[in-house]
Parts: structure tokens; C-alpha cells; sequence
């Protein structure tokens, strides 16, 4: 039984932060790191003290991590960033609540002697001898400390305590990762057992020496078990301090999934049911899994949720007749044609989701080339006469400042000169769509077709397409683009004013022109006659998308991580491969495009493929990448980190650093050959929208959401309380006139609660089996 543990962070925003720059503003930014790990960045907001991020990551964990912090520091053009504060959560305090966290949070003052990280090697004896009893520290080594110099390096010594006795190690200059393998012995001294204490620190030839981090263990611990192996440095405890102190605040909302996955076979009845459940009829529907979701589920859990249904079912190739089925109950039970899809129901969402697992690559190439074009050329674009700013026009004149109404001609002409590409790029890209969203967007067409046939109607079958395709999709990515991947940073505030002004217009044409002339914003009259005309254009390119053949939907369990002929990521690195130290130049990074599958990593200067690195002789070659920023880096990272999951070679250790003069740069070994000194971090990945299917994980977390419903599943199906009621009100019908349905519903609610008992025996089965296995192990520091 494997254990999966990820957490889904988002950064919303941000309050009364201090000025670090001499305008009175500052340009903040995001760190997130795990324990020592940093894992996402967000993106800087130029000039505000109350910036907004919304940036959302889903992180998979190492099941042994221990807290998650986020910095917020000031970007500066020269010089070093400055650091504005922190906030730190212990892993208990995320799991506290299983809903998670989603507040504002007091910023806290980064305290030098607390920034610490890494770990030490240790082996500890108790010996007795004719003298009495001895303790004896053997200091072996340690790994990814804090960079305390200027270098990017330390200068690390150990200090050993015991009672009123300590010793040191000497020192290893310029290194994060040293090697002392020195023993240290100190004798008991009469009085109470003392627990032993080993400090690292940063030797500075001028002022202080720098505090690198502790480990403690107390006296029962030294006799009982003594202390044998690697151990997390830990900061010097010390009292809460006040943490709000003029700093400001963020608003986070993170929550913590952890769960264990059974083997695949346990999965298959619920896998059954569900699969059954959207080949029934949906509007008579009461007790399948899928209703049961429905009406347990609900906010960001619906979100997360809908993202498992839908790879869930894409992993069976049945993704078309889940969203069916939940389009029939939606259409089913609207009465008000205006409020189609309008709510965050299951069906919206799951459509939601779908769109951008399946439509991503399709949104990049429809919408990239004009988002671009918008960021490079800074155009300044404004019809609010609220807003305007006529000193921002770039227009040299003796008249002097232009005026409002030339600054409306202005804005209107590079807006229309923006969204007629735009407008041309999706009208134009039926044969682009993929066939899965065309099928889908189909089917959603004939329902609402089917459920409101009256004249007065018409435009509703393209309101219900568009409301997804436009609103939810092609809008929010030109509003955001960083979000959809289009961008790497949030746009400034200028040019966010500007993409704000378009995703309007584009949300207007999806609403086919309804609100067109009413509500406050009467200033966008002058892009009327240009929405007007692109309407009717969408309305034909909606009768060509969904004019399409059903074809077989490509599905099946993908057990794999990473399939082999698929390419992961692509993109420019900068790369040097290993030389020998007499070859070694000083600019010896080159740019290459790089391809990384399943199966291989490789470059080259244009199309062609290159193998990066290949020995028949099985020995290890380093080749070094660059990124142009940590994102990337973390990307990149992470994207190795999947495909190389089901590679039963991966190292354990590594040589962060480089060979150089005869010696590693990292922990100054002599022998090329030598182990790694670091850790490889290969648990930590990011989700996005390209992460392969993984049908266990995703029918586990549906059977978590579950149970949430059994009670209520059982009370109202095989208590005998209200089932009339339930059943009028599921199905519009009383008891008496469809006691055959009636049956049939308790059929469908005991299979579903019998699959879920198998499913809590089979996971109290493993658990036993592990606290088993944990008893009959002997016990480990």
C-alpha cells in the first residue's frame, strides 16, 4: 500500500506591508519553501504595499516533511533584495483541521539564528571503563547547512555539551557540506543524567561566529537507544515573540492531504460503480456515487474533486458520458433559463476542469501570440473617463495634453487592433479544438437544445457553450495569464488595466451581446458596433465546433507516470557538460533547446535530437543546467522528478557542486568517485494541469468524499425515514406511483455502502498490517 501526502497552497494576497524603497512602496514577492526546499515563487508586484498574487500550487510531499513557510521579500534592481518578513507552519498546525488553513496570517521578523537548515551525521557511545562512565560522539559529517558568507558557503565547526563539559571539532573552511569523522569523548561527571547537546556553528574571523543549527537528545534516549544516523538541525528554542509587528500580513489558504492508496484491485467495484452510474438515467438518478458527491461535496473541495472525476473517467475513456450525465441532471432540474450553469455545481466545475486538462495546449496556441504582444508593447488603453489618465499618452504635440476624447479614439483603436486577432484566432481554430472538448461541447448543445426547444430559447444552446469556452476559459486566461501558464509574471499595472479591458470585451461577446448598453459600465459604448459584429461570428464558429462525428475516446488505466514517447517539458537551458579542470573554460554555458520524455532527456542547437548523456560502461557523467529563474529551475525539477518516478536506479545522494582543482567544490572530496555529500530530493513535485492519470489516487479520494455521505446515504434509503419525500423530491414522483424506481434505489444505495465497507476493511487490513510490521522492527532514533 503506497502513502501519498501533497499539499495545495495558495498565496491570495497581501496587507499593510512596510515601505522598503524610497518612493514609499515596495515590489513584493513570494518565497514558498518546504522544510529547507524552495519549491514555487510567485510572481513580483511592482509598487504596492496590499499586492495580489492569487497563485495557486499543488506540492507532492515526502511523507516526513515537517513545516511549510512562505517569505515575503522586496525585489530590488540593485543590490540584494530586502526581506520583509515570514510566516511559518508546522505540519501539525496545517493537519490540525482538515479543511485546512484560510486566513490572514501575521508576518514575523526573520531572525537569523532560526534560518537554519540541513543535517548531521552522528554515532553515539556510552562506554564504561575503570574511570566511569564516557560518552563518545563520533561527528561524521553534514549535509546542505545555511550559507552564512558572503561566498555562498560557511566555515562549519561542531560544539558537543554534555553537563558542564563541551568539545569541538575543527573547522572545514568553505563548505555547506563538511567531513570532520572526528570522535569527540567526554566523561560524566557526578550529579543528574545530562542530555547531550551538539551545535554547529559558522566560524567568522572577524565578529561573532554564526549560528548554523542544534540537535538534542535527552538522557534517557543516550541509554536507552543512543543516537545513530542522520538528524534534522533544529534552531535554539526560544519564547513566541509578538509577530505582528508592523510588518503586515498575508492571506494563505493551505490544506494537507495525506492518505494511503491500496493496490488497484481493491479499487475495481467503486471503479465499477461510478463507470455504471453515467450510463444510467441521470434525471432519475438518487443514489449512485456521483449524487452522493454531490450534495457532500462542497467549495474548494468540489474544485478538487471535479479535477479527480475528470481524470478518473479520461483514464477509462469515459469522460464524454460523465460530463453527459452531469449535464443532464444540471439542465434537468433549471427552471430559469438564465441561471444555466451559472453556479459552481459539479457539472460546472468538472466541465471547468476539463477544459483546461484537455484544452491547455489549445488555449497557449489560440491566445499566446496577441497576450504577448500586449506585454512587450506596453501600449497605454483606457475608455473609463473615471480612469483616464491624459498625461500617460506617449503623443508629442505643441497644443499641448491631449484630450479625453482623443485618448477614447486612441485606447478604442489598439483595443479593436488586439481583439481582432484575438477574435480571428479562435473563430479560425475549429480544426485546433481538441476532439474530446468538440464532442463534449456537442453533447451540452443537444441537452439544452433538447430541454428548452422554445424560440425565445434560441441563443441559449450557444450561451451554454460560450458561458464555458469564453467565460470560464478564454476570459480568466487573458485577465490572468500567468495563472494559465501563458506568462511567467504578473503584468504591471498598466498593462493589467489593458488585459482587463480586453477580457471584458471577450466576455461580452461570450454573453453573445446580452448585457451590452445596461449596468454601469455605459464607457465601453464605443466597442459596441466591434462586439456586435464578432458576436455573429461566434455564433457560427459554435455551430462549427460542435458540428463534429463521435468518435471512440482514447482511454485505459495509465499506471505509468510518464508514458514513454510523451514529452513532459520543452523549452531554452543553458547547459555545460563536465570537463576535465585544464579544459575547463570560464563561459562555458551554452544555450540549447531542450526535450525531456519519459525516456530521455535531450537537446539540441535546432530540431534535431541529441542524447545528453550515454556510457555503455554504465559510468556516472555530470552535465550542469541553467534556468533564468527559480520557477523555471523548480519546473524543471519537477518535471525530472516525474518522469524518472518508475526509474529503479535513481540515486540517493549528489554532488551539488562541481569537480574543480582536483576536488568536489561542494564538500571538498578528493575522489571524483566519491558518494554524494546532498540528499537528492526527488519526492517533492509540483501538480499542474499536464500531470499524467493515476486512477488509484484519484478513486481513493473519491472514496474519502464518500464517506462523508454514508450516513445520510443510509438514513434516507434504508432507515425508512422521509424516503417519499427524498424520492418526490430527487425524482418528482411520490412513492406510491414508482415503487419499482423506489427499489431500484435502495439496490444502487447498498451496493454503494457494501463497496465502501470492503474499502474501510481492506484499509484497517494494511494498517494492522503495518502496525504489525512497526512492532517486529527493532526501534530506530
Amino acid at each position: 500500500m503506497a502513502k501519498s501526502s501533497s499539499l495545495n497552497v495558495r498565496v491570495v494576497e497581501g496587507r499593510a506591508l512596510p515601505a522598503k524603497d524610497v518612493s514609499g512602496s515596495s515590489d513584493p514577492y513570494c518565497i514558498v519553501k518546504v522544510d529547507d526546499e524552495v519549491v514555487a515563487r510567485t510572481a513580483t508586484i511592482w509598487r504596492s504595499l496590499s499586492p495580489f498574487w492569487g497563485e495557486e500550487y499543488t506540492v507532492h510531499l515526502p511523507l516526513d516533511f515537517h513545516h511549510l513557510a512562505f517569505y515575503v521579500l522586496d525585489e530590488d534592481t540593485v543590490g540584494h533584495d530586502d526581506i520583509i518578513g515570514k510566516i511559518s507552519l508546522s505540519r501539525e498546525a496545517i493537519a490540525a483541521d482538515p479543511r485546512g488553513i484560510d486566513s490572514w496570517i501575521n508576518l514575523s521578523r526573520v531572525d537569523p539564528d532560526a534560518e537554519v537548515q540541513g543535517e548531521i551525521c552522528l554515532s553515539v557511545q556510552m562506554v564504561e571503563d575503570v574511570r566511569g562512565r564516557c560518552l563518545r560522539c563520533h561527528v561524521l559529517q553534514a549535509r546542505d547547512l545555511a550559507p552564512r558568507d558572503i561566498s555562498g558557503t560557511s566555515d562549519p565547526f561542531a560544539r558537543v555539551f554534555w553537563g558542564s563539559q563541551s568539545l569541538e571539532t575543527s573547522t572545514i573552511k568553505k563548505t555547506r557540506f563538511p567531513h570532520w569523522d572526528e570522535v569527540l569523548e567526554l566523561r560524566e561527571l557526578p550529579g543528574a543524567p545530562s542530555p547531550l547537546r551538539v551545535e554547529l556553528w559558522d566560524w567568522d574571523m572577524v565578529g561573532k561566529n554564526d549560528f548554523l543549527g542544534m540537535v538534542e537528545f535527552p538522557p534517557q534516549v543516550l541509554q536507552q537507544n543512543p543516537p545513530n544516523g542522520w538528524f534534522r538541525l533544529l534552531p535554539f528554542p526560544r519564547a513566541e515573540e509578538d509577530a505582528g509587528r508592523n510588518l503586515g500580513a498575508l492571506r494563505l489558504k493551505v490544506r494537507l492531504n495525506e492518505d494511503r492508496v491500496l493496490p488497484s484491485p481493491y479499487y475495481q467495484p467503486l471503479t465499477e460503480l461510478l463507470m455504471e452510474s453515467v450510463l444510467r438515467p441521470a434525471e432519475e438518478d438518487a443514489a449512485s456515487p456521483l449524487v452522493v458527491l454531490e450534495e457532500v461535496t462542497l467549495g474548494d473541495c468540489r474544485q478538487d474533486l471535479a479535477t479527480k472525476l475528470v481524470k478518473l473517467f479520461l483514464g477509462q475513456g469515459l469522460a464524454g458520458p460523465f460530463l453527459d450525465y452531469l449535464t443532464r441532471r444540471e439542465v434537468a432540474r433549471t427552471t430559469d433559463p438564465n441561471t444555466l450553469f451559472r453556479s459552481n455545481s459539479l457539472a460546472s466545475k468538472s466541465m471547468e476542469q476539463f477544459m483546461k486538462l484537455v484544452g491547455m495546449p489549445y488555449l497557449h496556441e489560440v491566445l499566446k501570440p496577441v497576450v504577448n504582444r500586449v506585454f512587450e508593447e506596453k501600449k497605454y488603453m483606457e475608455l473609463d473617463p473615471g480612469k483616464m489618465e491624459l498625461g500617460r499618452t506617449r503623443r508629442i504635440s505643441f497644443k499641448g495634453m491631449p484630450s479625453e476624447e482623443h485618448v477614447r479614439e486612441t485606447s478604442l483603436g489598439l483595443l479593436t487592433g488586439y481583439l481582432g486577432p484575438i477574435m480571428d484566432a479562435i473563430v479560425g481554430s475549429v480544426g485546433r479544438c481538441p476532439l474530446a472538448m468538440r464532442m463534449a461541447f456537442k453533447q451540452l448543445h443537444q441537452r439544452v437544445e433538447e430541454r428548452f426547444p422554445q424560440a425565445e430559447h434560441e441563443d441559449l444552446k450557444y450561451l451554454a457553450i460560450s458561458g464555458f469556452l469564453f467565460l470560464r476559459f478564454f476570459a480568466p486566461a487573458i485577465l490572468t495569464p500567468k495563472l494559465f501558464d501563458l506568462r511567467d509574471q504578473h503584468a504591471d499595472p498598466q498593462t493589467s488595466r489593458s488585459l482587463l479591458l480586453l477580457a471584458k470585451a471577450v466576455q461580452s461577446i461570450g454573453n453573445l451581446g446580452q448585457q451590452l448598453g445596461q449596468g454601469k459600465e455605459l464607457w465601453m459604448a464605443p466597442l459596441h458596433p466591434f462586439l456586435l459584429q464578432s458576436i455573429s461570428r461566434v455564433r457560427e464558429f459554435l455551430d462549427r465546433l460542435v458540428n463534429v462525428e463521435a468518435v471512440g475516446e482514447a482511454g485505459g488505466s495509465a499506471r505509468a507516470l510518464v508514458p514513454p514517447s510523451v514529452t513532459v517539458r520543452e523549452g531554452y537551458l543553458l547547459k555545460r557538460k563536465e570537463e576535465p579542470a585544464s579544459l575547463a573554460t570560464r563561459f562555458a554555458f551554452k544555450k540549447r533547446y531542450f526535450w525531456l520524455s519519459g525516456e530521455t532527456l535531450s537537446y539540441s542547437k535546432s530540431p534535431e535530437w541529441q542524447v545528453v548523456t550515454q556510457d555503455d560502461a554504465g559510468a556516472l557523467h555530470t552535465t550542469y543546467l541553467q534556468c533564468k529563474n527559480v520557477n523555471e529551475l523548480n519546473q524543471w525539477l519537477s518535471a525530472l522528478r516525474k518522469a524518472s518516478a518508475p526509474n529503479p536506479d535513481k540515486l540517493a545522494a549528489c554532488h551539488p557542486g562541481a569537480f574543480r582543482g582536483a576536488r568536489w567544490t561542494c564538500c571538498l572530496q578528493a575522489e571524483r568517485s566519491v558518494a554524494g555529500c546532498s540528499r537528492t530530493h526527488s519526492a517533492v513535485t509540483l501538480g499542474d494541469w499536464s500531470d499524467p492519470l493515476d486512477p488509484d489516487a484519484e478513486t481513493q479520494m473519491v472514496y474519502r468524499q464518500l464517506l462523508l455521505g454514508r450516513d445520510q446515504l443510509r438514513m434516507k434509503f434504508l432507515e425508512g425515514s422521509n424516503m417519499d419525500t427524498t424520492l418526490e423530491a430527487d425524482t418528482g414522483k411520490g412513492l406510491r406511483d414508482c415503487p419499482d424506481a423506489l427499489a431500484q434505489q435502495r439496490t444502487a444505495a447498498t451496493r454503494l455502502l457494501e463497496v465502501l465497507e470492503d474499502l474501510d476493511r481492506a484499509h484497517e487490513e494494511f494498517q494492522q498490517r503495518e502496525r504489525d510490521h512497526a512492532a517486529s522492527s527493532p526501534l530506530r532514533p
